[in-house]
């Protein structure tokens, strides 16, 4: 009979389901990069979440796979059962139910890649050739006289285009130029709308547009054909194909590129409240310049008749009698203030003779002599005073560093003897040795017992 070790029982790493499955969940996602998978869409759910589940088959096996919701919102197709796709995922595993899995970031139907490939090509010969060059963009009018619209007559895009020029500039007419704008004749259809609105030239502006789709959906869009007639308008045109995801070659050789096509009716026409808002705030200023025009005009009829009436030549008699009354008033104020003048100049030359007699400067020098005297009292005062202070001061420091004031705040010195030596090493003396203190008061002759160190 086997023996039991219990210890070595006590010892196992027992794993818990949900320790395992996070355990293996770690170890796919680390050992797998992203991956392309093609396969064909069966068991498609979609909850309300908004996240899509769904198995990937192919003849001989299958696999579980999930896309979330911030990822599907990219799609440009709707998955269905039965289609064929092509995803980039990430290897991984559902904890709760111990299931191996894919995560979708990307979803394509099968064959697209050609397709991406494709269009990838043309576009950078296209770039090369320089269709996409802003020197060849051509600026779309501020208030277009007629705006054609080149897409499908039955679908989305063309009500959304409508409603939107509708709402914001009704006045402007347009022109739809029918086309399909998918399948293998869409291309040709739309090249002869555009050659078409070329040669009449009903329009001073074109809309080229259709609502979202696959890639493969929006290839009449990519057609190199289309590319070159765009290029080739002399009417500048918008192009609105697809969402806001979307690009294609239409959108890089087009005079503008809108998201979507209600964003192409609003850069194709101004909105006709803004236009209305400018027409009122214009016509008051045409208002408010008339009436300063009318007020400035009646006012130089004013000065005019005023300046009529100055010339009149009993208001210029009036002028020259007034003129010699001021000059007569302005005479005898001129005589005043010279005779004036004269007195207080007089009056001067008396005070000063005055002040030059012997008498007067001998008490002005007797004065002068009484104020210097007392000045230099002051100042030989000032300066003994200063002297005393600056005495203080010296007497103070030099009391401050004397050993005999240091001995007054309570300080001792030792000498070693018979030498006096000052003792200021501990080192230096040894048992027996005979020490004089010297404090404010007297001598101290003491002998050493012992010596410590406080080192």
């Amino acid at each position: 009979m086997p023996s039991y070790d219990l210890e070595a029982d006590f010892q196992r790493d027992i794993y818990s389901v949900s320790r395992l499955n996070s355990e293996v969940r770690a170890v796919l996602e680390g050992s797998f990069p992203l991956l392309w998978v093609e396969g064909e869409i069966s068991n498609l759910a979609s909850p309300a979440s908004g996240h899509i589940y769904f198995s990937l088959k192919d003849p001989h096996a299958q696999v579980r796979c999930a896309m979330f919701r911030m990822k599907r919102q990219y799609l440009r197709f709707q998955p269905k059962n039965g289609l064929k796709v092509l995803i980039r995922a990430r290897v991984g595993l559902y904890e709760g139910r111990g299931e191996f899995q894919l995560i979708a970031e990307h979803m394509e139907p099968a064959g697209e890649g050609d397709l991406r490939q494709a269009f990838e090509r043309l576009k950078q010969d296209l770039q090369t050739e320089g269709l996409f060059d802003s020197a060849h963009k051509q600026t779309l009018p501020k208030i277009p006289k007629r705006i054609g619209i080149i897409t499908s007559p039955t679908g989305a895009a063309i009500q959304d285009v409508v409603t939107v020029l509708k709402r914001r500039f009704p006045a402007v007419p347009l022109l739809i130029y029918p086309v399909a704008v998918q399948g293998e004749e869409a291309p040709r259809s739309i090249l002869n709308a555009l050659r078409l609105a070329e040669r009449r030239r009903d329009c001073d502006l074109l809309i080229l547009t259709r609502g979202g789709g696959s890639l493969e959906d929006l290839m009449a869009f990519n057609d190199e054909s289309v590319a070159r007639a765009i290029h080739n308008l002399s009417i500048p045109l918008i192009s609105a194909v697809g969402h806001e995801v979307d690009f294609t070659i239409a959108d890089f050789v087009a005079d503008l590129r809108a998201p979507t096509p209600s964003v192409a009716a609003e850069l194709a026409t101004p909105d006709q409240q803004e236009i209305q808002e400018k027409l009122f705030t214009l016509s008051r200023r045409v208002t408010l310049a008339t009436a300063r025009q009318a007020q400035h005009k009646t006012a130089s009829f004013k000065a005019l008749e005023q300046r009529l009436l100055r010339g009149h030549p009993g208001n210029r008699l009036q002028q020259q009698q007034q003129y010699l009354d001021d000059l007569y008033v302005q005479l005898n104020r001129r005589i005043s203030v010279i005779i004036s003048t004269k007195k207080t100049t007089l009056e001067l030359a008396k005070t000063k003779l005055k002040s030059t007699t012997p008498t007067t400067r001998l008490k002005q020098q007797d004065e002068r002599c009484t104020t210097l005297h007392h000045r230099l009292q002051r100042i030989i005062k000032g300066h003994m005073n200063l002297k005393h202070h600056d005495l203080g001061l010296i007497a103070g420091k030099l009391n401050a560093l004397s050993p005999l004031g240091t001995l007054d705040r309570g300080y001792s010195i030792t000498y070693l003897l018979p030498g006096k030596d000052v003792l200021d090493d501990v080192r230096n003396t040894h048992p027996g040795d005979t020490l004089e203190t010297r404090i404010s008061n007297g001598r101290i002759i003491s002998s050493v017992l012992t010596t410590s160190s406080e080192q």
